[in-house]
């Protein structure tokens, strides 16, 4: 078991219409993560192929837990994953770039994130 000491909000984008037809963007809360947030080097040479890993600032690490594959937000079901997800952690924002299970064990997950600021 991992435990960790910072609890973080794995959130969704979503864009929608207002009244009178502009884009509007949203985030919505998927779910709450107890684990542990680390800052990443990035100068591996075990992640020079791998672009998305060498890109991340951060590595939020916890225990296994199911990450739904949609949401239902205003009746309309939204996707789960990577590429439309951000973290949020003590108000501080996070891209999420890579949401691993390490051999596919439900042990733990590992997500690596770039920071990109304060809300």
């Amino acid at each position: 078991m991992i435990g960790g000491n910072k609890t973080v909000i794995l959130q969704v984008h979503t864009t929608g219409k207002n009244r009178i037809g502009e884009p509007v963007e949203a985030w919505h809360d998927v779910m709450y993560l107890t684990g542990y947030l680390d800052l990443s080097g990035g100068d591996s040479k075990y992640t020079t192929y791998n672009a998305k890993m060498q890109e991340s600032t951060h590595l939020f690490i916890c225990d296994y837990v199911s990450i739904p594959k949609e949401i239902n937000v205003d009746g309309k079901n939204i996707r789960v994953n990577a590429e439309n997800c951000r973290m949020m952690a003590d108000s501080q924002v996070y891209d999420v770039l890579i949401i691993d299970n390490p051999m596919e064990l439900n042990q733990q997950l590992e997500i690596y994130m770039k920071y990109t600021g304060g809300q």
